[in-house]
């Protein structure tokens, strides 16, 4: 298995170079020449497996350049007690008839990003020593709110690796910034920036691809990779949970083994959903893939019309982690869409920059319709949503979960569809306590973060993920924050250089 460049499909490197690198040099993103099956005969074979097993078998199929035992030794270490609440590492909760929530928020930050970015250091530290890389890997970190704190726990104190992490200064939960800046560990830095995601994201792509900058870091004998979802090493363990879930439903005697299933996923980056799809590609059996958005609806118009334009008035809302108007991993999908045509695809994401916008022709858009259904949310739906579900089902969820279920209610009634289906749950409600405190107890005043997260679970009556309730007596180490033009010359300094 090899890896191709989304703007040079003459490149061709292994998986080890891939996640090294994290994206390619003309700043395409690496996607694999090919996409492994898997047959009903092997989901036969992953049902009676851990979670840890069954991640090693698909990781298999992709990593070809990794050893059966380098492939153990990584999903071992990621995929264990030590790191989520229990030996199944993610909980299915059954919503309703035919509905389950996948729970992907029992890992150490209490978000879905847990799953990649748990095993993604080792990912990244087994691939360096294959390619004999004796450089210090610096991995720089665009975050909406969840892949920050996923990346600095998985990357503190690892050896040959510093991380730094840049976030929207208002663009935040207060508990994720409080989980950011009173991170632990000697190799990591955390920085606000003044604007929001994509300022971030566009940041650290500049500085990725800014020649300058790569000159003086190999003087010095670092390198840069990344840990959000551009680096392959971090979207294929997120394909994982979705064949993981559906097995253990076969399993289960909730569905029969080869039965279509919907996937309802809340995304901005388009990563998490795209995992989804990539399963699909691989034999997963799945009818309808659901896209939701919040009102940052760029995806949703994208889908619909086959334009994508970010140029629209962004919304800071109640879903942080979604407010995003450039989604990064579309750029994969619109590679396999087009038949691997990296012109067409320098053509779009060059006019994404110079205009801000792009159109897809109508057989990409006609493709693109049959696969996703795309709708979205607004703040007040999405409280209205989790009032709803805790009203009729004592079931609490957060504020992105809650645009996926609003999405998916819509679909159904629009199309008469009764396809069992999975909906991603990507985080704790505790990680949102304000917002879905307003929802479920109108008219409480509490202020104090702590005092609402013990409101919370009086009403949500399951236990307060430990990692949050003692951030209440963490030291904030991290305080700077810097203008989005001044993010290189900051990253600079920080490098000592």
């Amino acid at each position: 298995m090899f890896y191709k460049s989304t703007r040079n499909s003459t490149i061709n490197v292994n998986s080890a170079t891939a996640i090294t690198q994290g994206i390619s040099a003309e700043g395409g993103l690496f996607v694999p020449n090919e996409i492994p099956k898997i047959t009903l005969e092997e989901f036969k074979t992953l049902a009676k497996m851990n979670y840890s097993n069954r991640a090693a078998y698909i990781f298999k199929k992709y990593l070809t350049d990794f050893t059966e035992t380098e492939i153990q030794y990584c999903t071992e270490n990621a995929y264990n007690t030590n790191n989520f609440e229990n030996e199944s590492i993610v909980e299915i909760s059954h919503l309703f008839d035919g509905t389950y929530m996948l729970e992907l928020w029992h890992g150490p930050t209490c978000a879905f990003k847990d799953m990649a970015l748990q095993i993604l250091p080792y990912f990244l530290t087994t691939s360096a020593k294959k390619v004999n890389l004796n450089k210090k890997i610096v991995i720089l970190v665009a975050t909406s709110g969840d892949t920050g704190k996923a990346a600095l726990e998985g990357f503190k104190d690892v050896d040959g690796t510093q991380i730094l992490v840049f976030y929207p200064e208002n663009g935040v939960s207060p508990m994720q910034k409080r989980q950011m800046t009173t991170q632990d560990g000697e190799n990591v830095g955390v920085c606000a920036i003044k604007g929001n995601f994509d300022d971030c994201q566009n940041g650290v792509k500049a500085i990725f691809t800014d020649e300058d900058i790569k000159k003086k870091l190999e003087e010095r004998s670092l390198i840069f990779s990344s840990a959000n979802s551009i680096n392959w090493g971090r979207l294929l363990p997120q394909i994982v949970y979705y064949i993981s879930a559906y097995t253990s439903l076969v399993e289960d005697n909730q569905i029969e083994l080869g039965e279509k299933i919907n996937i309802v996923v809340p995304t901005g980056n388009f990563g998490n959903i795209l995992a989804a799809y990539y399963a699909k590609q691989m034999g997963l059996p799945v009818n309808k893939l659901i896209c939701a958005s919040n009102i940052n609806n760029v995806l949703t118009d994208f889908i619909n019309t086959g334009v994508y334009d970010r140029n629209r008035k962004f919304y800071a809302t109640i879903s942080p982690s979604m407010d995003i108007l450039v989604s990064s991993n579309l750029e994969r999908l619109l590679y396999h869409l087009t038949g691997e045509n990296d012109k067409q695809i320098n053509e779009w994401f060059t006019s994404l920059v110079s205009e801000g916008k792009y159109e897809v022709t109508d057989d990409v858009k006609n493709v693109l319709q049959k696969e996703f259904y795309a709708g979205y949310s607004d703040d007040e739906q999405t409280k209205d949503t989790i009032k709803s579900i805790y009203e009729q089902y004592s079931y609490t969820c957060d504020t992105h979960t809650a645009v996926a279920v609003k999405v998916y209610n819509e679909y159904k009634a629009k199309t008469g569809d009764t396809t069992k289906t999975i909906i991603a749950s990507t985080a704790s409600p505790y990680k949102f306590s304000a917002s879905v405190l307003e929802a479920i107890d109108e008219g409480n005043k509490i202020t104090d973060e702590y005092e609402m997260i013990e409101r919370l679970n009086e009403l949500a009556k399951f236990e307060i993920p430990e990692s949050l309730a003692e951030l209440k007596d963490k030291e904030i180490r991290f305080i700077d924050s810097v203008e989005k033009k001044d993010m290189k010359e900051y990253v600079l300094k920080k490098l000592g250089i």
